[in-house]
């Protein structure tokens, strides 16, 4: 008969205690099932919208392939992005300002001015120079037409049908309801077959004074990298010019040369559709919830909230604002978030006082 201290030994030792996976990994867990989702939902939709495929151009494939991986991507990014800090309460506070009964009460049209101001004419790049102002309007509206014509027709979701096999009039229909009848050959007609030709003009100039400016501007060359800040401007450009070439050898070169342009062209919308959410473009993303921080600011302001300098007394922004600021910080385990209290000449004069008080001392 063995002795207890033998049972003992013989044991097999606890088992060790589960620890939870790092935080990188669950992240990147939740971020691949948000785009899972996403995708799926998107997949639903363009069958759904198409009629069960009926009206889905199997020669548009690409494209609508493109839009899933755009889909996920957007989704994978979104998630793992909200997933920081100060990402996170950005998120936060601005949908929930956005989305706030109370704040509609006491701004009602405080939303669609800021969406007009804000995200539609984005007054805010005015004040920093007038050409680049114009030129990111010119992107900004020629990339929302494209995409407003081109994500729709993609999925099936509108199509166009001729009432003859020699037209000229046409019906453009919704998920196979007929919204518009139009004759090809008067104005309203042309601007139905050439959105995406305007939508060229209007990208190709502000692409390109991006591009130079960013070739020329010192400046913007110092800290500038070529995947992330040169690359989306060229294929933007890239995909602008063959489209119009496309609609050139189709009118004057009788077709010469449009299937090697049409290969190009989709070859350079499939990988800008793909390399959107994870370069410099994100930021379209990324934009409506600064909108919602505009909001929360601005009815900060109309209640009088306003923080104001500890050593001058001259307002910094609002008392909620500076508090959202502190707590960041604090989540960022960044030891000087009381500098948050003082305005950025106050912060200045403190940081010279330092410098002289605790290192130009020790100089003999």
């Amino acid at each position: 008969m063995s002795e207890p201290s033998d049972v003992i030994d013989a044991a097999p030792p606890p088992p060790a205690p589960e620890t939870p996976p790092p935080a990188g990994r669950s992240v990147t867990a939740r971020a691949t099932l948000a785009g899972t989702v996403v995708s799926l939902l998107l997949i639903v939709a363009i069958v759904l919208g198409s009629r069960l495929l009926r009206d889905f151009d199997s020669a548009l494939l690409p494209y609508a392939v493109a839009t899933v991986f755009l889909a996920f991507g957007v989704a994978y990014r979104y998630t793992v992005w909200v997933s920081a800090p100060g990402a996170r309460r950005l998120f936060k506070k601005g949908f929930g300002s956005f989305f706030s009964a109370d704040n509609f009460r006491k701004a009602p049209t405080a939303v669609p001015k800021m969406i007009a101001t804000y995200l539609g004419f984005q007054k805010f790049l005015g004040a920093r120079s007038r050409p680049r102002w114009i030129a990111h309007q010119l992107m900004f509206w020629g990339c929302l037409l494209a995409a407003a014509i081109t994500f729709p027709l993609t999925w099936g979701w509108f199509t166009f049908t001729g009432d003859s096999a020699t037209g000229p009039g046409y019906e453009m229909r919704i998920w196979g309801i007929k919204v518009l009848g139009f004759n090809s050959l008067n104005i309203l007609g042309w601007l139905m077959f050439h959105g995406l030709d305007i939508a060229a003009v209007l990208v190709i100039p502000g692409a390109s004074y991006f591009l130079y400016r960013r070739m020329r501007d010192r400046g913007a060359m110092t800290g500038q990298r070529f995947a992330y800040d040169l690359l989306p401007l060229i294929c933007l450009i890239v995909i602008s010019v063959t489209g119009l070439l496309l609609t050139f050898s189709s009118i004057f070169l009788h077709g010469g040369g449009y299937e090697f342009l049409a290969i190009l062209h989709m070859v350079s919308v499939v990988f800008t559709l793909i390399y959107i959410p994870f370069g410099k473009f994100f930021h379209i993303v990324q934009r409506p919830a600064a909108v919602g921080m505009q909001l929360f600011k601005y009815t900060a302001r109309q209640d009088e909230q306003v923080f104001l300098c500890k050593r001058c007394e001259e307002p910094i922004d609002t008392t909620p604002y500076v508090e959202n600021l502190r707590g960041t910080m604090q989540d960022l385990n960044l030891d000087f978030n009381a500098f948050v209290e003082y305005c950025p000449r106050c912060k200045r004069v403190l940081r010279g006082n330092a410098y002289l008080s605790h290192v130009k001392k020790g100089f003999k």
